[in-house]
């Protein structure tokens, strides 16, 4: 058994906590929290589970939390502190830990990450013989590992997509859907989100990471990013009301260029209502899914839902890229101390997961 630590309990964090419970080689030894209202909380009840308190509480002392940890599942959040988030992982590979997170986005393909913060994981690599491996919350296999496996199954292949569909007012992080993604503001605000270069920064290397795996050279990434506005005023459960002719949709792409087209293109369509831009993307149930879309011969194209906590959709993506760090905590820990990414790290059967979370 790895003793794990799951490191965050937020929106992500309470989807590692039962996937770690879950896994079969893994046992929860610790969580980690900022919050001091949450420490010596059951970690069961942190992550929304009723099945009686597991014995693990949360803590906020770190170094505890970390002593005799083989593996970390970091899921607080890097969006607004990428350097406090990487020293944070830094800090658990140093002390001998297999850490896996969506949370530093450079690494979603090490090889195109800023050479300092490289150095700076690889020393923390060698000084105490832990692992990295980073994957996205958007999540990553939809943006590497299964359009790759799609390809593998055309003869001709003239362009990937892969595309993320959602009803923001499902989502229940209201600071990051009104002020990070702009959904409210007015039409001339400029969301932190969609600002010149932040796309790159975020979705690049997974562009990167693909166009390695097809053998094809990325000479340029362009953006494209398109705004919509609400007709009318609308009332949301989660997060209360949007006024009219305020942003209520944006729409934009993260596209690699080859040869002077556009072969590689991340897409993200996000809504807080369905009326708007209807003629933009839609998810088949309206709410949310994954698209990948390979044009070329034949033209594939598959459609994935997810849904976790009583049907969410935000949750069900949340979870399903959680599922695929934490299953990788045993291959990882039988591998030698580095920095790895999605081509490294095999896709696994579900074995061990049948059933439900118990601690």
């Amino acid at each position: 058994m790895i003793p794990t630590v799951v490191w965050g309990t937020g929106n992500v964090g309470r989807a590692a906590i039962r996937a770690v419970a879950a896994c079969s080689g893994l046992v929860l030894k610790a969580v980690i929290v900022s919050n001091p209202e949450k420490v010596g909380r059951d970690a069961g009840e942190l992550a929304g589970l009723k099945d009686g308190p597991w014995g693990v509480a949360a803590t906020d002392d770190v170094d505890a939390a970390l002593s005799g940890a083989r593996a970390v599942v970091y899921a607080a959040s890097g969006e607004i502190r990428p350097q406090e988030a990487l020293d944070d992982v830094n800090r658990a590979i140093r002390a001998g830990a297999v850490v896996v997170t969506p949370s530093l986005y450079a690494f979603y393909d090490p090889r195109s990450a800023p050479a300092e913060q490289r150095e700076q994981v690889l020393a923390a690599v060698a000084e105490g013989g832990g692992s990295l491996f980073v994957s996205g919350i958007d999540p990553g296999w939809g943006n590497d590992v299964l359009p790759l496996l799609m390809t593998g199954l055309g003869t001709e292949i003239e362009a990937v997509r892969c595309q993320e569909i959602f009803d923001y007012s499902t989502y229940d992080q209201e600071d990051s859907v009104r002020y990070l993604v702009g959904m409210g503001q007015p039409m001339d605000y400029e969301p932190p989100m969609t600002a010149p270069t932040v796309p790159t920064m975020v979705w690049g290397g997974q562009i990167r990471l693909m166009a390695r795996a097809l053998g094809v050279e990325v000479s340029e990434i362009r953006e494209h990013v398109e705004r919509a506005a609400l007709t009318e005023s609308v009332e949301t459960e989660t997060m209360g009301r949007f006024e009219g002719k305020t942003q209520g949709g944006v729409r934009f792409e993260v596209r690699g260029i080859v040869d002077g087209v556009a072969r590689i293109v991340i897409e993200h369509v996000t809504r807080i209502h369905p009326s708007v831009a209807p003629e933009w993307p839609q998810a088949p149930d309206g709410v949310g899914a994954h698209r990948v879309v390979i044009e070329g011969r034949p033209r594939i194209e598959v459609t994935v839902e997810a849904a976790d906590e009583d049907g969410n959709r935000s949750a069900g993506g949340n979870a399903t890229a959680v599922g695929r760090l934490v299953n990788a905590i045993g291959w990882l820990a039988g591998r030698e101390p580095g920095i790895y990414d999605a081509l490294d790290v095999p896709l696994r059967p579900a074995a061990g997961l049948w059933g439900g979370a118990t601690q």
